[in-house]
């Protein structure tokens, strides 16, 4: 093999300049990987066995959350579905949910996609939502939208995951005023708001308002879950955009973990009980082809979250160490080239996730790079799992890896190279936690608000999407069927889903008629109920539910909040 001078973590000598070494011996985030593990060399976590891996079951969790793994419980198949109008994903929520029906031991959740006028807090009248309606997800701008995409859905007996952010809260509440004008108790409601707003500064730009106050919404649903809807989980703090968006696999998990922590202190400050909600916060990882690196990034994701949660923020129940995380395998790696690979890069990375310990898993269709998929596609990407879980034995054994001197040597490097990012992002927000009264800057806001306006994260993903792509054009990184083992004819045709233009006419059509029916008067009082909130600090929730109620639409809800808070373009080091 070729020797070569690449840059990336542990791969400078004592002097700091770069050495020469074979490409194929470092992983896709740069670890330098030994021929051979074994005993005359053993990783430090297996000298303190007891310490750093323990049972499955046990602090610190390496090994997984539960004694049993998946003896007991599968991990829930979690299937992504939006187009379209909101009929249009209602039938493939139910032609999901009827796909799912092979296994009495199934536990099955829905996962909604929104469109972009609808992740951008944008109703589809809005001048900037010309062209986009429906277009990558579903358009939801009413409560009546709410009511049609889970209508004949048994919402308190199915989860649900609604993939948004930056008017989270919003859609939150249209969700919780459908349930309460359908006559189903908040108490049963099971399911994930993503609503991880920091992410959206470093990689997707999803974001409406400045840090400051997108960290204070974060909390007011945190705040407002824990009392009201004790089965949901309020924040999915995720990794997953980040990594695709370029990032190293230690920095997908370090900058997912610190945000989640910038939460945690931001309900601190407030004065929450961390016992009381941390047991409902959750995780969203990507699974990438680096099939061994995967498994160790989460198992040293649990064994990091567990010792800042009981030793930094003095949480005493378990519940609240335990880091609880979906999975969806990796996007950003599937090629428009040869779409049939994809098939096999998604198992392999779905396997990734399951021996990593997840609790729940998404696998990506075979044409997502081409366009919205097909139900051929989600089909065959759920049958994915259900092979996984049915038929390879991977279910057996709880953490079956745990104890190879390899595993727990790349478990170790991981959790090693994350913690410096750790260390670095608590610096910039005045170093590590010390209680709600230690000064944090920005009003309780620490390291990666302070982070997000230096662009520090950013950078970091820059840099190592840069050196990712160039290893590619190189060929240090073979990619079937893009840079290497390429096929002379790319015409076989495959099935797209198209969306038309009449969608969004319809889309039209029914929101004009919806505010030509409502009570107006009502819909302004609420809408300056939702101000009111805003200018005095309050929990917004509320009146947010008090909104969809009343008949507001979402970008005038959205609309109400930035009357306040301000919209946000970036900051001055972007």
């Amino acid at each position: 093999m070729s020797q070569t001078t690449i840059t990336g973590p542990g791969l400078s000598d004592a002097s700091g300049q770069p050495r020469e070494i074979d490409p194929h011996a470092v992983t896709i985030s740069g670890i330098v990987v030994d021929p051979v593990y074994g005993p005359a060399n053993p990783p430090e976590s297996l000298k303190n066995h007891d310490r750093d891996i323990a049972s499955p079951g046990e602090f610190p969790y390496t090994r997984g959350l539960f004694p049993e793994g998946y003896r007991t419980r599968l991990w829930t198949m979690r299937q992504f579905a939006g187009f379209g109008s909101a009929d249009d994903t209602n039938r493939r929520f139910k032609y999901l949910l009827q796909a799912a029906k092979t296994s009495t031991k199934a536990n099955t959740g829905l996962s909604t996609a929104f469109d972009l006028p609808t992740l951008m807090g944008r109703d589809s009248d809005d001048a900037l939502s010309v062209g986009e309606v429906g277009k990558c997800g579903v358009a939801i701008d009413t409560i009546e939208d709410m009511h049609r995409l889970y209508a004949d859905i048994p919402i308190d007996k199915v989860t649900v995951s609604q993939t948004i952010n930056g008017p989270a809260a919003v859609i939150w509440a249209m969700y919780l005023a459908m349930a309460r004008q359908r006559g189903i108790d908040w108490s049963t409601l099971g399911g994930t708001l993503q609503n991880d707003i920091l992410k959206e500064f470093h990689s997707q730009n999803e974001f409406i308002y400045p840090p400051e106050p997108s960290v204070k919404l974060v909390a007011d649903t945190i705040e407002f879950q824990t009392q009201f809807v004790p089965r949901w989980h309020s924040v999915s703090i995720s990794g997953y955009h980040i990594r695709e968006a370029g990032s190293t696999g230690p920095q997908e998990l370090a900058f997912t973990l610190r945000d989640g922590m910038e939460y945690v202190e931001a309900c601190l400050v407030r004065g929450l009980d961390v016992d009381a909600f941390a047991p409902r916060l959750s995780f969203f990882f990507n699974s990438h082809n680096e099939f061994f690196e995967e498994i160790a990034k989460l198992r040293a994701a649990r064994r990091i979250w567990a010792r800042r949660m009981r030793d930094v923020y003095g949480a005493k129940s378990p519940k609240s160490w335990y880091m609880k995380t979906h999975v969806q395998t990796a996007g950003c790696s599937l090629t428009e080239q040869q779409p049939l690979n994809n098939i096999i890069r998604v198992a392999y990375q779905a396997m990734a996730a399951v021996l990593g310990g997840c609790q729940s898993l998404h696998t990506d269709s075979m044409d997502e790079t081409l366009g919205l998929p097909t139900e051929q596609a989600v089909t065959v990407a759920l049958r994915t799992q259900q092979i996984l879980a049915h038929e390879t034995g991977v279910t057996r054994s709880t953490d079956p890896l745990g104890g190879s001197w390899f595993m727990e040597s790349l478990t170790d490097k991981v959790e090693e190279d994350a913690l410096a990012l750790i260390d670095e992002i608590d610096e910039m927000g005045g170093g590590v936690w010390k209680g709600a009264e230690n000064g944090r800057p920005a009003g309780g806001y620490g390291g990666v608000v302070q982070g997000i306006h230096k662009g520090f994260f950013r950078r970091k993903i820059a840099e190592a999407s840069y050196r990712y792509a160039e290893e590619c054009e190189n060929k240090d990184r073979i990619i079937v069927g893009m840079n290497e083992y390429t096929d002379n004819d790319e015409s076989r045709p495959i099935d797209i889903l198209q969306i038309g233009p009449e969608v969004e006419e319809t889309q039209l059509d029914r929101l004009a008629a919806f505010k030509a029916k409502r009570d107006k008067e009502s819909a302004k009082r609420a809408l300056d109920a939702i101000r009111n909130a805003c200018k005095k600090n309050e929990n917004v929730m509320p009146s947010l539910v008090d909104g969809a109620l009343a008949d507001c639409t979402l970008g005038e809800m959205v609309q109400a909040m930035a009357d306040i808070y301000g919209r946000y373009a970036g900051g001055p080091e972007w």
